[in-house]
């Protein structure tokens, strides 16, 4: 995948799908000759009990059990075990675990979609929590963190930013109004800390689908989630029962339970059908556009810390959509995004993952004010009829109503109405 010039050591994710049509087991050993797997198992089956049985007879060395948005368990698996455990009648398919980054580079981006006027409301600590499924988030004086995990390193206590990447971009969705730093979309909202990403931005499919797990359990109370990472793959229609995507049926199974994903689109300027969890239809996948002044119009020049993008224009890095993808793409600044970072400091970098927090806020935000109910779907199309209800003054070039070609980079999301 193409990599962009980036700060703080924040790279592009990838994860990969296994295609359709091969043998389970096989399609897992194909792959790098890789036994690190997710299997996912059957509707019914008890997680725990099959993941103590499949360690004692197949040596499966058990790293996560999943019990919420799937059923089922990572595991280090011995080659030669693979086909017995998959012809397994508990089985439902096995996924290569593969190893993931966070998604990007690098805050005039709350005013221009309008969030400046939120906040004015100080600390919303009832609002619906947010989960940053990320490298952690915080801790930072600016964010109110209500907790969190780690599916990171085995420390499930122990969710802190060794990165900074997760601490920006929970402080674009919630940083607090407190008269320092920088204010996020919806002020003092409560983050968790889903920590899958290690200090140096990298970790495994396993561990996101752990994060996950663990959001889902908790989907009371956390109704948003943001996933600025990703890598390539595709979307079934199926929700991964079709081409054995166990990180889709995770997503599927967490949306079902009432969370709402917002997922950066990535930074390969191509069509995101490659690249998930962007290309799935459950998600809202958001592009970047680059802004330098906080204000629409195209006159603010070039942004400073990049070069090659100016004003009101969709960034070059972003991926974009294409027909099959446009019912669940949005827009949001992620060029030059100044934002919270590790150790209670503040740093600028760009990216879909910085357009995507955006996004998150937004949502969070629609939620608060009553505007936005119901499925996913349906919050879905509330947000993006609201970022559509503007006059074309208020975008950017790339957008639907200054179009490149075929590609589509969503209307602007709007957080002015909430």
């Amino acid at each position: 995948m193409k990599r962009f010039a980036r700060s703080a050591a924040i790279l592009t994710a990838m994860l990969l799908v296994i295609g359709v049509g091969m043998d389970r087991s096989a399609s897992v050993a194909a792959a790098g000759q890789a036994n690190s797997v997710i299997v996912v198992l059957r509707d019914g089956v008890d997680s725990q009990q099959t993941a103590n049985d499949h360690s004692a007879r197949y040596g499966a060395g058990v790293t996560h059990v999943y019990s919420a948005a799937l059923r089922g368990y990572a595991a280090h698996v011995p080659a030669n075990a693979l086909a017995a455990l998959a012809s397994d009648p508990r089985v439902a398919f096995i996924s290569e675990d593969r190893e993931v980054w966070a998604t990007d580079e690098t805050p005039t981006g709350v005013d221009r979609i309008g969030a400046d006027s939120t906040t004015q409301s100080g600390h919303n600590n009832s609002a619906p929590a947010v989960a940053v499924i990320d490298t952690g988030s915080g801790p930072h004086s600016e964010l109110n963190i209500a907790g969190g995990t780690n599916c990171s390193n085995g420390r499930p206590t122990n969710f802190s930013d060794g990165n900074g990447h997760g601490t920006h971009v929970a402080g674009t969705i919630a940083a607090n109004l407190n008269g320092t730093g920088v204010a996020g979309v919806l002020p003092g909202a409560p983050i968790y800390s889903v920590r899958v990403l290690n200090n140096q931005g990298s970790g495994s499919w396993s561990s996101v689908v752990c994060g996950i797990d663990w959001v889902t359990a908790r989907a009371a109370t956390i109704k948003v989630a943001n996933m600025s990472l990703g890598g390539t793959g595709s979307d079934d229609g199926n929700c991964g029962k079709s081409n054995n995507d166990a990180l889709h049926q995770a997503i599927c199974g967490s949306v079902a339970a009432g969370v709402t994903y917002v997922v950066a689109a990535g930074n390969s300027g191509a069509d995101l059908k490659g690249f998930v969890p962007a290309a799935y239809d459950e998600v809202l996948a958001v592009t970047a556009m680059s802004d330098s002044d906080g204000n629409p119009g195209g006159t603010g020049g070039a942004p400073t810390c990049r070069t090659g993008e100016t004003d009101d224009s969709a960034a070059t890095f972003s991926n974009y959509a294409t027909s099959a993808d446009i019912g669940h793409t949005v827009a949001a600044p992620g060029v030059c995004i100044y934002s919270t970072w590790k150790g209670g400091g503040y740093n600028t970098i760009s990216g879909t993952s910085m357009a995507s927090p955006h996004a998150a806020g937004t949502v969070a935000l629609c939620l608060t004010s009553g505007k936005c109910a119901g499925t996913t779907s349906q919050i879905i199309g509330t947000i993006r009829s609201d970022a559509a209800g503007h006059a074309a003054g208020y975008g950017f070039t790339g957008d639907p109503n200054s179009p490149s070609g075929t590609k589509y980079f969503g209307y602007l999301i709007y957080a002015g109405g909430y």
